[in-house]
């Protein structure tokens, strides 16, 4: 099989999936009765582009041993019509049918969507809450938090779609009024953002120390645009920023998303896909430092898929996470694959 033409790259921030090209690389699955929750996934139609649970169950069956997964907003399946505040809980209706399809047994042994988080505007300030509540009611129980993505930058090199949002988002009174409802009701917060906007988002978790985050994507270091050919020195300051938030208890972080183009790394440019050897060397330096700075208790791997797909397969990706963990205990192992995931979204398992 011919690897196909480079791939696009229409978000600029991740390339799109070659299943042609993603089948040049197989390998046997490493530790494959290892229990994995994977916390990050998205599932979407658009822009010419499906992955929806067969797809996410397709991938789920490359031999690791996943047991449940949690969506993320994507921005798919609002509503089409009525209040705009209220368009986002479509999304969580949507993620929670794949869920109720998961759970009839047709699509795989892996509760898929065992939890849900989707988006709601905080800068609605305190009118967010019929939202929010609007949501815990769609998701009938499986609705763990929210996700209002922060990303700004302001090189439109990196920033790509992101580069309209606003500026300083975390900082603004609006939305922390806004925000300062998830805890009351039980609700974590995901923060997706660039290494720059880490302080921000370290001061928030300060100001609400009830409130659980999530920082995703190892907080989103980057290596392109403006950020280019200056890994040793963004790795730095990237290094320096985890290891201050990482002293807010109530942050706990993820490992991955280093497969979007974001890195600055071009395995997706390559003939072949790269092995887990190769991924394993290139992001151990960035999963190691969140490790030593969060614990294992207060880490958890992603696969973050289908973006993370444009350069490995599910196969490939865990198995490079496997490499990683290689030289930990059992008990680190189980965090990072499963337990800490598990905890930190309150997933009900059998």
């Amino acid at each position: 099989m011919a690897a196909s033409t480079l791939p696009s790259t229409k978000s600029g921030l991740y390339a799109d999936p070659r299943p042609d090209w993603l089948a040049l690389r197989e390998e046997d699955v490493l530790d494959p009765a290892r229990r994995i929750v994977d916390p990050h996934h998205h599932l979407w139609d658009r822009g010419g582009q499906r992955y929806l649970i067969e797809d996410i169950t397709s991938d789920l069956a490359s031999g690791h041993n996943v047991i449940a997964t949690v969506y993320v907003e994507a921005r798919s399946m609002y509503r089409a019509k009525g209040p705009e505040a209220f368009r986002p809980v479509g999304e969580v209706e949507f993620a929670n049918g794949a869920a109720a399809m998961s759970a009839s047994g047709g699509y795989g042994p892996a509760a898929v969507c065992a939890g849900i988080v989707g988006h709601a505007n905080l800068l609605l300030g305190d009118e967010v809450r019929p939202v929010l509540e609007a949501e815990i009611s769609a998701g009938q129980g499986r609705f763990r938090g929210i996700r209002h993505s922060s990303a700004w930058d302001a090189d439109p090199n990196v920033a790509h779609m992101y580069a309209t949002r606003p500026k300083g988002l975390l900082l603004d009174s609006t939305f922390r009024n806004g925000f300062a409802h998830l805890a009351p009701l039980g609700l974590s917060y995901d923060a997706w953002l660039f290494h720059p906007q880490i302080g921000e988002l370290t001061d928030l978790a300060r100001a609400f120390p009830e409130t659980r985050l999530v920082l995703d994507h190892c907080g989103g270091p980057a290596g392109t645009g403006q950020y280019a050919n200056r890994r040793e020195e963004i790795f730095a300051t990237w290094k320096a920023s985890i290891r201050e938030i990482a002293e807010c208890p109530n942050v706990v972080v993820k490992l991955g998303g280093l497969a979007m183009c974001l890195l600055g790394y071009d395995f997706h440019e390559r003939a072949m896909p790269p092995s887990s050897e190769q991924l394993a060397a290139a992001w151990r330096p960035y999963i190691e430092t969140c490790i030593e700075a969060f614990g294992v208790e207060r880490a958890m791997f992603e696969s973050n898929f289908p973006p993370d797909k444009g350069q490995c397969s599910y196969q490939v990706i865990f198995n490079a996470f496997k490499r990683i963990a290689a030289s930990l205990s059992e008990a680190e192992k189980n965090a990072l694959f499963s337990g800490t995931a598990t905890r930190a979204y309150g997933l009900k398992l059998d």
